[in-house]
């Protein structure tokens, strides 16, 4: 059977992730919970579609197009096929630092071995250490500090010696 302070800390992880749906079976008893998000997300994209035509029609169309292209190298360095992605074993909330008043495991540039702990990631109260998983160079930190983070998800990407 589940206690109830676990169930809670199960439905608030849920409710401030990104996922829609979670099913959670242990001796029998099983937790299943839906949530629908749609509605955030309609709202986020008329915003910008809004605004988009805006700067389209006070600016000759060849300016737009640059704007686009710059933001369009950030997504390639994630997927940058060289670059070995650190990647959450959980869903939690990630923590850069094993408390406030000391600095983070890592930034960009440190070098890490492959068992260096580069987070933590906490779950139901657990406090889960990361380790980088290969040697070399962290390139970039992609979640923030306190950030839920979710299972798979990228936390850093590493060159690897």
């Amino acid at each position: 059977m589940f206690k109830i302070q676990e169930i809670r800390e199960i439905i608030k992880l849920v409710d401030s992730s990104s996922i829609d749906e979670f099913v959670y079976e242990v001796d029998g008893a099983k937790v299943k919970l839906k949530k629908n998000s749609v509605v955030v997300t309609e709202t986020v994209a008329p915003k910008k579609e809004v605004s988009a035509p805006v700067v389209q029609q006070t600016a000759p169309a060849a300016a737009p197009a640059p704007a686009k292209v710059e933001e369009a190298p950030a997504a390639p360095t994630n997927n940058d096929p060289s670059l070995h992605k650190i990647v959450s074993p959980m869903v939690g909330t990630f923590y850069a630092a094993p408390n406030p008043e000391t600095p983070a495991y890592v930034q960009v540039g440190d070098k890490v071995g492959d068992e260096a702990i580069v987070c933590i990631v906490e779950a139901m109260k657990l406090f889960n250490e990361i380790e980088a998983e290969v040697k070399g160079e962290i390139v970039e930190v992609l979640v923030k500090d306190g950030e839920l983070v979710e299972y798979g998800q990228p936390l850093f990407l590493v060159k690897a010696e």
